[in-house]
């Protein structure tokens, strides 16, 4: 008998070991891309806050804010699944550079305008621009675990580092943005937001050894380059991802109102973080679980937790019982978000995973661009706090349609092996 060889893969640990983050994060060449890529999309969790912050301040409304900040998200929403499908053909290298540098101009522009008293049309045609060149970095991020971890149990520990790693910087970013734009000056955020973005983008952006590769020009890679949004199951997850975004909006607009109602807007960037605390500490634990129920019953059981949570926010009066709400919401998010990013490895072929993962990225954009706007109307015309019904209704919504719906969650059944005969087995491919 010959013997049998086994062999271990160049890119990863051994994979006897139990799946966990130690295992993910000694993957060879990870730290090359982890590093700028945390650095380059810390600018993104202070936009649209210090875009909220900085218009409230020279137009006096919150609803005038809440709707420049929603063009914003509105324009990334349409134009990052362009982007996204552009990294898969042409490279992210040859995206992000351009994107960084547009970005950049824009947020100036922006800013310059708002202190300028300009017209509220004015600041919505800088808006677009602005959230058009919003550098893609963690689907970018996502798609380069992809390919390293192409068919390994880690994926999901991957999702969960990644989610972990995404509210991390909503952490650090609407503190930062809040100290900035309340102790030195209401333009600092965006001025910050706008540096940080070129210089995390440009080091992220040189880290070309592990970028996915581009396949463009061949018969197979136009397959492989069919837009994601035909599959059924990324439609499913992108309502699902429009409702967690009316969760950020809602959130950003009310938790503002509420701290400048009782005369401590400080505490916007403190309550803010709480929420976006809790979300990173029950990714860490859903990263650090085997799962043995199947990803598509996760969702379901996960966002359901979300929309009874969010559905509590607007009977908050107090600032401990909205931080602990806010802890709760927070804490039921990251499972959701994690499980849906787990989903599309299943659901969609690798050539087509950054623009799956990006319009995931823009639906949350999407979600929060609305949210912001109603939030910031309730708030204006209505009494404080009736902005977190927002977050209670998108999820709530997201939750009915998710629940009719699971079953195109389903991944598709590839090159299944079966065996004909009996005592002579042959290989069958069955699509």
């Amino acid at each position: 008998m010959a013997p049998t060889v086994t062999t271990e893969s160049a890119e990863n640990p051994p994979a006897t070991s139990r799946p966990g983050y130690g295992q993910l994060l000694r993957t060879r060449g990870a730290w090359t891309f982890l590093l700028p890529g945390f650095a380059a999309r810390q600018p993104f969790a202070m936009l649209t806050l210090s875009i909220v912050l900085l218009v409230q301040h020279t137009t006096g409304s919150y609803g005038a804010a809440g709707a420049v900040a929603a063009a914003t998200g509105v324009s990334m929403a349409l134009f990052a699944p362009y982007s996204g499908r552009l990294a898969d053909r042409h490279g992210q290298r040859a995206v992000l550079v351009p994107g960084v540098l547009l970005h950049t101009v824009a947020s100036l522009s922006l800013t310059a305008l708002a202190l300028a008293h300009a017209p509220l049309w004015a600041l919505f045609l800088a808006a677009v621009p602005t959230g058009a060149s919003v550098p893609q970095v963690g689907p970018m991020v996502r798609a380069r675990w992809g390919v390293k971890l192409q068919g390994s149990p880690l994926m999901t520990t991957a999702a969960a580092f990644e989610s972990v790693t995404d509210e991390l910087t909503f952490v650090f970013g609407p503190l930062l943005a809040t100290a900035l734009c309340t102790t030195v000056t209401p333009a600092a955020g965006l001025v910050t937001e706008a540096a940080l973005t070129l210089v995390g983008g440009l080091l992220f952006a040189a880290q070309k050894g592990t970028q996915p590769p581009v396949t463009a020009g061949s018969g197979h890679a136009r397959v492989e380059h069919a837009s994601a949004l035909r599959i059924p199951g990324v439609r499913v997850l992108i309502v699902t991802f429009l409702g967690i975004g009316s969760v950020f909006g809602g959130m950003q607009v009310s938790l503002a109102a509420f701290t400048e109602s009782i005369g401590e807007p400080g505490l916007n960037g403190v309550l803010y973080g709480t929420f976006a605390a809790g979300n990173m500490l029950s990714g860490i634990v859903c990263g650090a679980i085997v799962w043995k129920v199947a990803p598509h019953r996760r969702l379901v059981a996960g966002y359901t937790a979300l929309a009874l949570a969010a559905s509590a926010l607007w009977t908050a009066h107090s600032v401990l019982l909205l931080a602990a709400l806010g802890l709760l919401v927070g804490m039921c998010i990251a499972p959701a978000l994690i499980t849906g990013y787990t989903l599309v490895e299943g659901l969609v072929p690798a050539g087509a995973r950054t623009e799956a993962f990006t319009w995931l990225t823009g639906a949350v954009a999407l979600g929060q661009a609305a949210a912001v706007t109603i939030a910031g109307q309730l708030e204006d015309r209505l009494w404080g706090g009736a902005g977190f019904l927002v977050p209670m209704a998108g999820t709530v919504l997201a939750l009915a349609t998710l629940v009719a719906l699971r079953s195109r969650l389903l991944p598709p059944q590839r090159n299944r092996t079966v065996a004909r005969g009996v005592g002579h087995r042959v290989p069958v491919t069955v699509d």
